[in-house]
């Protein structure tokens, strides 16, 4: 099936805020199940892993992974069997693990410390011991057929802003971007965890240097929110009628508005944000707000 073939983008344009232009490409749009960057990072990898003859797909990814979700996903369409490594090996019951395993993936709990394991060759050896023969597609997706997917975000109808702008999580997506962006362009990535190593992990596959990384909007960590961060997001939605996912695009555009409002926003005026996507955890993540009586994400 022709899954990957002739993605369409719509570039959604929103009222000036402090005399800045706002634009959001929804790449969130690509696909019913297999949107956003995810989309992006496993064109090359599926194409690939069928190259080279592999029939599995096997990632990693925690609880509530968008990325798990996608690959289940779009190994259901292009026929591939998959299995994900599911970091922390409480019982977990939620919306996005159920969806992997309805779309045919098994899944491998492990423990946190066992997850930390996931890059050693010893710890690979056992899964290939147990699962058999797979393609392995790193947390997140990102590896170099990632970065060359991402880097088609970016298209010469996007040419003429200022700066690009993009949440940040394993970095693949803004690597692309990176690459893929024009000499006059600049890339600004917004950290949604707490990881001051994600300038080395980006540098692995650019020596470009049209790029910087803010990190004043991780609110905690990954995966954490605050009450100002869950009313954006509803205020957000409401008034430009665009869902933000609250593990990356949330953060993302929080962080713009709010550099725009305290008039500390220095990189030009014509601003593109990547709507990464991510939109199928809330439901996972409003589980949690309900348990702890907090507003819910409102969809």
């Amino acid at each position: 099936m022709h899954l990957f073939q002739n993605p369409k983008v719509v570039n959604q344009k929103l009222p000036k805020v402090g005399g800045v232009q706002i634009t959001i490409k929804r790449e969130d749009l690509l696909h019913t199940t297999v949107s956003g960057n995810k989309f992006r990072k496993l064109k090359y990898n599926l194409e690939q892993a069928t190259r080279e003859g592999y029939n599995t797909l096997l990632t990693f990814g925690g609880p509530f992974s968008n990325h798990l979700a996608a690959t289940a996903a779009a190994g259901m369409i292009k026929g591939f069997k998959t299995i994900g490594v599911v970091r922390g090996d409480e019982k977990h019951q939620n919306p996005t693990l159920q969806f992997c395993q309805d779309q045919g993936m098994r899944l491998f709990p492990v423990s946190r410390s066992t997850y930390r394991e996931k890059h050693n060759s010893y710890f690979r050896k056992i899964l290939r011991q147990k699962f058999g023969k797979f393609y392995l597609i790193p947390e997140g997706g990102t590896n170099s057929f990632a970065v060359r997917g991402c880097s088609e975000i970016l298209t010469t109808a996007d040419k003429d802003f200022d700066v690009i702008c993009c949440s940040v999580g394993t970095g693949g997506t803004l690597a692309g971007l990176i690459q893929s962006a024009q000499l006059n362009q600049k890339v600004l990535g917004f950290a949604a965890l707490c990881h001051r190593g994600l300038e080395h992990d980006i540098e692995r596959f650019t020596e470009k240097k049209n790029w910087e990384i803010n990190h004043n909007y991780v609110f905690g960590g990954y995966a954490k929110l605050t009450l100002p961060l869950i009313e954006f997001i509803n205020h957000f939605n409401k008034k430009f009628k665009t869902p933000l996912d609250p593990i990356y695009t949330g953060k993302l555009l929080f962080g713009i508005f709010d550099l725009i409002k305290q008039k500390q926003w220095n990189w030009g005026n014509r601003i593109l944000v990547i709507h990464t996507g991510g939109l199928q955890g809330i439901a996972g993540m409003n589980q949690i707000l309900s348990k702890k009586e907090w507003p819910i994400i409102e969809v």
